[in-house]
């Protein structure tokens, strides 16, 4: 990762351009660098900011979905920012969409991929088996596709999480909330224009949670891309960075 991670306050985040502020938010066990290829797309015409969301750090009583989203209003109203595009994968797509629920305001568009928050089968819900290297080496190559996406450097930074028993149950706790706290009966709220950017070859969010999706948002538009599993931008990003650009130029 080439970009410089800023810190100030409680808040570590990169943010690169300026314009329209385009908000990125990482998964249970994404990073920022998973955005490398969006970041390079859209640096010159939008300000891209993406926060670290305190997965492993948080306090253990407030890890869970209300907890993360508490942190993206301080973090937001830190930052001072206002006439948002919201784009979520995963885990971020869900606390994104709770964000935007709660302050409609402050969202002009959304964006989705591989989103929680109506179903998903995810490797947290369960305590990881700690100090097992195979078995974190297989739950990161099921995110993807083409395994060969599943790096080296990807799989021990998830292995290392997984070596400390506090990570494990803030990780724990915070998949076991995203999987009961089911919003499909506040989604008929969000009237705002909603890209959804699938991978047809998801597995932990399958495609018929995208339709899902795209039936209880009304006048949402849904992408699916072929021979992808459920991190888009980081496994068929020139698709991915296509379908945004031309959501963000209607």
């Amino acid at each position: 990762m080439n970009w410089q991670i800023k810190s100030e306050q409680k808040f570590k985040f990169i943010e690169e351009g300026e314009g329209e502020v385009l908000l990125l938010l990482h998964g249970l066990f994404g990073s920022l660098s998973n955005w490398d290829e969006f970041i390079n797309a859209f640096k010159d015409d939008y300000k891209v900011i993406i926060p670290l969301l305190p997965i492993y750090d948080m306090p253990l009583k407030k890890a869970g979905i209300p907890g993360l989203v508490k942190f993206v209003e301080d973090f937001i109203s830190f930052k001072n920012l206002s006439n948002l595009t919201v784009i979520g994968n995963s885990l971020g797509g869900h606390v994104g969409l709770v964000y935007t629920l709660q302050t409609p305001a402050n969202v002009d568009r959304l964006i989705l991929t591989g989103s929680s928050g109506l179903f998903e089968n995810s490797m947290g819900a369960s305590f990881p088996k700690r100090g097992n290297y195979e078995f974190v080496k297989e739950k990161v190559e099921h995110t993807f596709y083409d395994p060969k996406i599943a790096t080296e450097d990807l799989i021990n930074d998830v292995f290392e999480v997984t070596k400390s028993i506090p990570s494990c149950l803030r990780m724990v706790a915070i998949a076991r909330s995203a999987q009961k706290h089911n919003i499909s009966d506040q989604l008929h709220n969000i009237q705002i224009p909603t890209l959804l950017i699938w991978g047809l070859n998801d597995t932990i969010t399958p495609p018929i949670v995208a339709h899902d999706f795209n039936r209880l948002i009304k006048g949402s538009d849904l992408k699916f891309i072929d021979k992808c599993c459920h991190a888009p931008m980081m496994e068929k990003p020139q698709e991915f960075n296509v379908f945004v650009k031309d959501f963000l130029s209607k």
